[in-house]
């Protein structure tokens, strides 16, 4: 027998071997050495790729905060401006939710398939800045409905892109910590984009608006653009992982049919209470803005910002509190104090149509946008985990509340000129009670499958536990 080929069996073998490691060949233990020599450099290598996905993902969501929305929240005092009415400003920003409700779930089916989600994430933020420039150049209405429709399909798709990179670069384990470092940046973008535009549009009118949202846009591409492709894992942004270690050399599973996000009975509950609540939460900012703007208490450029600026800042800190509560206490806490948010600041709302009211009521949204900016995308991943459809997963969820936040703006828009904004701002909030009754009330069957995140990745038995929850409720 050849000289350290014996396989050594018993309590000496480890002495045993480290001799015959000794008595090799020359030559033998120099390719030894350089083989591990090289696995090791690989490893470093990759290490250090996904370390600069990590920092450009950041970079991307805190440049894509401003670009992604175009004009956003500024729009209807831009209208307002112009001569436009509540109602017609909420109809156009409702065929802007409705076209980009249509779009999220088939854009989330195509990030799952195709490989090319940074160009997808280029193309998609060049189309949200020309689009809104339409409005500088047009405020027509069919012109302001073309902007808000292309704005909208293209927001469809940079969310997904932006989560199946992110799963993909820091897989199952790492998301929940990513997720929240990522929303983090992007609440820290929207708060710095909404001063600076209110700054512009206060020295320099609104449409300078639109150029400091072309500028974040290019420095979004250029961010997406430094994220190495190899860094990548395509099946694992899609919830397919070769296990539980991501350097095993197991294939991965293949991607289950799509009535798998039908049978997820966690999943349909989750959709329908961000349906209600994006009923009520998604009109109300526009119109608290046009409440407060109409009765002559605020400057458009400046309050609007303040709105931005306030609740964007509260959501930074929330969304790393998210990441932390989540990660011990699981994702249904986390949900039910977003739900039960919006109920107060609906009556804040009514109660103080004030320039200072907008701290409190902004807070509040702050809260609960913050906590469902972790909270969601995570629990998806989670439920989702091994099917292959988790970015066409998160595209139905965001489509179910679309239809929510599409019809909000115009509901309220047309109560708001029959009832006026106090009475619009106390039924916009009552319409998250409906959300808590679906949470509060199958909370047997959300809790197993909202459970921790396992401590932000690091450990396998809880991310199994919440595999069982999910596999559960699909039940």
């Amino acid at each position: 027998m050849a000289p350290g080929a014996a396989t050594m069996i018993g309590p000496g073998s480890d002495i045993l071997g480290r001799l015959r490691v000794l008595r090799r060949p020359d030559g033998d233990h120099t390719m030894a050495t350089a083989v591990s020599s090289t696995k090791r450099a690989a490893t470093s290598g990759h290490d250090d790729g996904r370390t600069r996905a990590r920092r450009a993902l950041e970079a991307l969501n805190f440049f894509m905060a401003d670009m992604q929305a175009g004009i956003g929240p500024f729009l209807g005092v831009f209208l307002q401006q112009r001569g436009w009415q509540a109602g017609p400003i909420g109809t156009v920003m409702t065929a802007g939710g409705v076209a980009g409700m249509l779009f999220t779930a088939p854009a989330g089916a195509f990030i799952d398939h195709t490989k090319k989600k940074k160009l997808v994430v280029v193309v998609t933020g060049i189309a949200t800045v020309l689009a809104s420039f339409l409005i500088l150049w047009s405020q027509a209405w069919a012109v302001v409905t073309v902007s808000q429709v292309a704005t909208a399909i293209a927001g469809a798709a940079i969310g997904p892109a932006v989560a199946g990179m992110t799963l993909g670069v820091v897989r199952q384990k790492g998301f929940n910590a990513q997720n929240g470092r990522n929303q983090a940046f992007n609440h820290a973008g929207n708060m710095i984009g909404a001063g600076l535009s209110g700054w512009l549009g206060w020295q320099f009118g609104m449409p300078a608006i639109f150029y400091l949202s072309a500028a974040f846009g290019v420095l979004a591409i250029l961010s997406v653009l430094a994220i190495p492709e190899k860094a990548i894992d395509h099946q694992a942004a899609r919830g397919l992982e070769q296990g539980e270690d991501s350097d095993d050399d197991g294939e991965p599973g293949k991607a289950e049919g799509f009535k798998v996000l039908i049978r997820n009975k966690p999943m349909l509950i989750l959709a329908l209470a961000l349906a209600c609540f994006h009923l009520g939460n998604g009109g109300m900012l526009p119109l608290y803005t046009l409440a407060v703007v109409g009765a002559g208490k605020g400057n458009p450029a400046v309050f609007t910002a303040t709105t931005v600026v306030v609740a964007q800042a509260v959501m930074i800190v929330v969304s790393l509190i998210a990441m932390k509560v989540a990660a011990g206490r699981g994702y249904w806490l986390v949900l039910l104090i977003s739900f039960a948010a919006l109920p107060a600041r609906g009556l804040l709302a009514g109660s103080f149509i004030e320039h200072w009211g907008v701290w409190p009521v902004q807070a509040l949204d702050g809260i609960g946008a913050g906590l469902q900016s972790v909270a969601v995308p995570g629990l998806v991943a989670c439920l989702l985990k091994g099917t292959g459809r988790v970015n066409v997963g998160q595209g139905a969820v965001m489509t179910v509340q679309g239809v929510g936040a599409s019809l909000s703006p115009a509901i309220g828009g047309w109560i708001a000129q029959e009832l006026g904004y106090r009475a619009t701002f106390f039924i916009l909030g009552g319409f998250a009670i409906a959300s808590l009754a679906l949470w509060i009330g199958f909370a047997a069957t959300l809790r197993p499958a909202c459970a921790g995140t396992d401590g932000g990745g690091q450990g396998d038995e809880d991310g199994a536990g919440a595999d069982r929850g999910s596999k559960e409720g699909a039940r």
